[in-house]
């Protein structure tokens, strides 16, 4: 039997790069994967492929920015399913470099507004629905920079730090009602989102970085995404866990 199978699952930012690998993941393992993206298209290609590869999908398009669309991406999850046991929060968008005092303020408040009020409304509406579901398991997406910091990062620092802690509370909050709550933190992953940002000499800059001299793929951050959603871990929570290569052991 599939680790995942009966269960439904809520992944945002799902188009492409770790929230693609794991809706693929998900589907795999006998998951019903709601896509949940900003972009159409992405959202649906991704469907496309769960469908083609013999699994069930669909597509929600959703700003996690926005209360309201997270409300709805929940609602037709219920609508299409009947229930909710997994949600992974892993949409997210990188931070420009500004020294504090040049910081722009609207980028400020974009980059909180998606990196960690994206994270509390998914959660606030996925829980009741997990509630009414007999329980379930929430992966919110962090970042090594969850975890220490960086000069001229001060929003992804921030918001990446609050994410952990936001995570902690809320798994405290539910501990006794059956809903596990815990944080993944990806280093430097090869994803459009970083190959878009980085050159080739950039990307190998990076590698240096990293003690294992590589950077990460997708599925690797998946396969602990995965494993924290299932029963297999079925007593975790409250946990940060980092897929960085031995970047925070140094």
């Amino acid at each position: 039997m599939k680790i995942l199978e009966n269960k439904v699952a809520i992944v945002t930012g799902a188009g492409m790069g770790i929230g693609r690998a794991t809706a693929l993941l998900y589907a795999s393992e006998g998951a019903k994967v709601v896509v949940g993206d900003i972009d159409e298209k992405a959202g649906n290609n991704v469907v496309a492929e769960i469908i083609q590869r013999g699994f069930e999908a669909i597509f929600v398009k959703v700003n996690i920015a926005n209360a309201s669309e997270q409300e709805l991406l929940v609602k037709e999850t219920l609508k299409h399913y009947g229930c909710l046991h997994i949600a992974c929060n892993n949409a997210a968008i990188s931070a420009p470099s500004f020294p504090l005092i040049e910081y722009p303020l609207d980028v400020w408040d974009r980059v909180l507004s998606i990196n960690l009020s994206g994270v509390f409304y998914g959660m606030r509406y996925q829980i009741p629905a997990m509630l009414a579901s007999g329980g379930g398991s929430i992966v919110n997406i962090s970042a090594m920079l969850g975890q220490v910091a960086k000069k001229n990062a001060s929003a992804h620092v921030a918001t990446k730090h609050a994410v952990v802690g936001l995570t902690k509370a809320v798994a405290l909050e539910y501990a006794e009602r059956n809903i596990r709550v815990n944080v993944v933190g990806p280093s430097y992953i090869k994803t459009p989102m970083l190959t878009i940002a980085f050159d080739e000499a950039g990307m190998k800059a990076l590698e240096s970085f990293i003690p294992m001299g590589r950077l990460g793929e997708a599925s690797e951050v998946a396969e602990l995404i995965l494993w924290l959603s299932s029963s297999k871990s079925s007593f975790v929570t409250g946990s940060y866990y980092g897929v960085d290569g031995g970047y925070l052991a140094q």
